[in-house]
């Protein structure tokens, strides 16, 4: 049984008035006698009236809803950035949509869209591990939509783009495992196309090259999914076994969390 909302013109057939008049007192409006709000509102109260969001933002061009597009959600970071995001966005009055890619780009393209033509006032992504062609978010921006990019970002976007310093975040990584007296050490990162990807990358190598250790790329392995797949980890981590290296560096949660699981599963 589908479920059926009461409308402004239920209402309005109801106390035998005119829509117009049913939407101003609702409304508050100075139009409308406070006899005829007392009515409307008090019959609205008993019928559990509710407005409809998708009329009023049709009529007003604002939805009071912000999108955002994550990877995946149960990732630690992301599901910290949607509850920073969400609890800003309540105390403004708005609400949140959130959309899941599961690393594919053409999933993202599809949320994208979906999102947009509900009409959201604007949207926060951070790119999956597949992207390559934002076209389509270019002609949305150029038409005046709003885009804020986080973590995952394009170079090329001339928009508003959220990121941490992942250079010096993975210098200090491996500038640590180095003090520890380690001298091979492994990356394990995500895809090569991600923009966090690279830079921590970069300071993975700048670490190496400030303590004199040569880079070898054969202990660098991307996982394009960013582990969501646990046979990519495990791939990965068997050809570092058989290289051998005597400490590793990690680029994400995901990854780390998939690590641990395959080296107690294979006990390396």
């Amino acid at each position: 049984m589908r479920f059926e909302n009461y409308t402004i013109k239920d209402i309005a057939k109801a106390l035998n008035l005119s829509t117009s008049t049913i939407s101003r007192a609702l409304r508050d409006s100075y139009e409308i006698s406070p006899e005829t709000k007392k009515i409307v509102l008090e019959y609205a109260e008993k019928i559990n009236y509710r407005a409809n969001p998708i009329a009023r933002s049709l009529k007003e061009r604002r939805s009071h809803s912000i999108g955002i597009i994550v990877s995946e959600i149960a990732n630690n970071f992301f599901s910290q950035v949607i509850n920073g995001v969400e609890s800003i966005a309540y105390d403004k009055n708005f609400h949140i949509i959130i959309s899941q890619t599961h690393e594919s780009s053409e999933r993202e393209r599809l949320n994208v869209e979906y999102l947009t033509s509900r009409g959201i006032d604007g949207l926060l992504i951070a790119l999956s591990s597949e992207t390559e062609d934002i076209s389509y978010l270019h002609q949305l921006k150029e038409r005046g939509f709003p885009i804020v990019f986080f973590d995952r970002i394009p170079q090329q976007f001339d928009t508003y783009k959220v990121i941490v310093n992942n250079q010096q975040g993975a210098y200090d990584a491996t500038q640590h495992l180095i003090k520890l007296g380690n001298k091979k050490i492994a990356h394990l990162t995500n895809s090569k196309s991600l923009s966090i990807t690279k830079d921590r990358l970069i300071g993975y190598k700048k670490a190496l090259m400030a303590n004199h250790i040569d880079f070898d790329p054969d202990l660098v392995k991307y996982c394009q999914y960013g582990g969501l797949h646990l046979e990519e980890i495990e791939s990965a981590i068997e050809e570092l076994i058989r290289l051998g290296f005597d400490a590793i560096f990690i680029s994400g949660d995901k990854l780390t969390t998939g690590y641990l699981h395959v080296v107690k599963k294979k006990k390396f």
